[in-house]
């Protein structure tokens, strides 16, 4: 079969693998489409990827298959599954846990202490079949196309990070980048009754995006103060800052927009310490908390989707081949800041 492999840095390969074979308690997935995520991008930059021994989970480490946003169809199920049938239209939950520690018990999976992901810490979708544990599969509803539903995972993302930041029906946001989960995190806040959306980033094709996906005001971050700007427009701040761009100086900016008891939620992956206000935090008796993807909430995610409440497909700006993966995929989006989510066809 073709897969895309990950052998090292920049070194990315579609090449013929072999194809697994089904296992029993294990879930055989023909995958249809398999969307490109910022970490993919990191992966492709060299950071990631499981290397120097294998994980503790799932025993696999590089060269690897890349991809864990996907959907597929069920193609074979190994002896003792039950509740999937071969056929079945379906999307993954990708996280790799242990279902062992403390954290796993009390169901917080996504903070288990061998957390991991599949496509990084073992073979992914950006493959014809993948091999998966049931407890990853959810069942697409009639109606939803295998398009929407390699969507879900990233909308998982948005999603609880605004379950999380506890948004109120009627509150003000601000959305700090507005890349893939920035955008499906206006549409998350949208659905959740945010009457004020501000999206600020530094790229006009990006901001336009926003708009399309529900955001109310717009800000370029190079044309100006968007901190003032932010606190003009909204009449002295937001109730929730979701800072989705990585960034020292969008998270400093997040904690200056919101207002006194407000929420700074950090959705990104900042890899380096980086300074924080903590005066202006203590002054307005304001949260600075976090998320690590997601757990417990993949059905609620395609139940949104399906019934039209997440208009995911507004965010793909661009479909390819799985050749295509390198040059018009990983490359395309360093370069290109009118792309969103590029989505992979894998097999029809």
């Amino acid at each position: 079969m073709k897969a895309a492999v990950w052998y090292g840095k920049h070194d990315v390969r579609v090449e013929n693998t072999k194809e697994p074979a089904i296992q029993p308690g294990k879930v055989k997935v023909k995958v249809a489409w398999a969307g490109i995520c910022g970490s993919d991008l990191h992966a492709y930059h060299g950071v990631g990827v499981q290397v120097n021994g294998p994980h503790p989970v799932s025993g696999e480490l590089a060269p690897l298959t890349l991809g864990h946003e996907f959907a597929g169809v069920v193609a074979e199920i190994g002896e003792g599954v039950s509740r999937i049938l071969v056929g079945d239209r379906v999307t993954i939950e990708p996280l790799i846990y242990c279902k062992e520690c403390k954290y796993c018990k009390n169901n917080l999976y996504n903070q288990c202490e061998k957390f991991g992901f599949i496509g990084l810490h073992a073979n992914g979708g950006f493959a014809e079949y993948v091999m998966v544990e049931p407890s990853m599969v959810h069942i697409l509803p009639e109606g939803m196309s295998l398009e929407e539903g390699a969507l879900v995972e990233p909308s998982a993302v948005a999603l609880h990070a605004v379950r999380e930041s506890k948004l109120k029906v009627g509150e003000k946001v601000a959305v700090f980048g507005v890349g893939p989960i920035g955008l499906l995190t206006i549409m998350a806040a949208q659905a959740a009754g945010a009457t004020q959306i501000y999206a600020v980033d530094v790229a006009p094709e990006r901001l336009l995006k926003a708009k399309e996906c529900g955001a109310t005001h717009f800000i370029n971050a190079t044309d100006g103060n968007p901190v003032e700007a932010i606190l003009s427009l909204s009449n002295g701040g937001v109730d929730v800052a979701y800072e989705a761009a990585g960034a020292e100086m969008t998270l400093a900016n997040s904690i200056s927009v919101i207002k006194k008891s407000g929420v700074v939620m950090i959705i990104s992956i900042i890899p380096t310490p980086v300074k924080v206000d903590i005066l202006q935090l203590t002054l307005k008796e304001a949260t600075l908390t976090s998320v690590l993807a997601y757990r417990n909430i993949f059905p609620e995610v395609i139940h949104l989707i399906a019934s039209g409440k997440l208009n995911v497909k507004e965010v793909i700006t661009k479909k390819i081949e799985l050749e295509q993966i390198v040059k018009d995929g990983f490359k395309l989006l360093g370069t290109d800041k009118s792309q969103s989510k590029i989505l992979v066809k894998i097999q029809a």
